[in-house]
């Protein structure tokens, strides 16, 4: 099938921490299947610089910072990544989400820049009537680029390639394809994380486990929707 959406991924953080099973589990349709790892669920916050965002046969692409909150499940038998959460500084993008399809992405006040090796991010949530979140990083790799390898924490939470995210009359699902998976271990000072008690599930209770990517291409393709009894975003449309 050819590709719904192309894009490139740049300055890609991986922020992946351990949440209790009963912390998480209330946030989900009952059609999800929760998966865990160490006998934990996990929670990821994915920072990065979409670039030249552009939909089939459109003539130009968009490029903004983006701030995601994700965990990993199971629906139907397919193993894939569930968007909590998904913060944009691209009104356009957002607007059309959130009225055509009821997804939960959010306009926010974000920037990503790189000084050398270190990557800082900010993103605020200026979405009218939604709850804040905010994020507040600095990241840079302090290991070599290596492959995923199979059974590993790193083929559990980043080498999966279906998305899931809830919206009105169901769940959205497509297949993202690109290269293997190349990543590097990192450090970051996160000086300010509220994407968590925004999403209604707390404050993180450990430090993450940090991964960063070099730039890869990807695309969307394969769109679906799953049955589930999920609560849409319901946004006005205003002319």
């Amino acid at each position: 099938m050819a590709s719904l959406v192309s894009m490139r991924w740049r300055d890609l953080l991986f922020a992946h921490y351990p949440v209790a099973l009963d912390r998480l589990r209330p946030r989900l349709p009952d059609a999800v299947s929760l998966e865990t790892f160490d006998g934990q669920a996990w929670l990821g916050v994915v920072a990065l610089t979409m670039t030249d965002v552009r939909p089939r046969f459109a003539p130009f692409g968009r490029t903004f910072p983006q701030v995601n909150l994700r965990t990993y499940v199971t629906i139907e038998g397919d193993p894939g990544v569930y968007f909590l959460s998904m913060d944009a500084d691209e009104r356009l993008a957002v607007t059309a989400a959130r009225r055509t399809l009821g997804v939960p992405y959010y306009l926010s006040d974000a920037s990503i820049r790189r000084r050398g090796s270190a990557v800082t991010v900010t993103s605020e949530r200026v979405q009218a009537g939604e709850p804040d979140a905010r994020l507040r990083a600095t990241y840079e790799p302090d290991g070599p680029l290596e492959p995923v390898a199979d059974g590993s924490f790193e083929d559990f939470a980043i080498d999966r390639y279906r998305l899931y995210l809830p919206g009105r009359g169901g769940i959205y699902t497509a297949l993202v394809d690109h290269d293997p998976w190349r990543l590097r271990t990192a450090t970051a000072e996160i000086a300010e994380n509220t994407l968590f008690s925004a999403a209604g599930v707390g404050r993180p209770s450990a430090d993450p486990r940090l991964h960063v990517a070099p730039a890869y291409d990807a695309t969307l393709r394969d769109p679906g929707r799953r049955s589930a009894d999920v609560d849409p975003i319901n946004e006005p449309r205003r002319i």
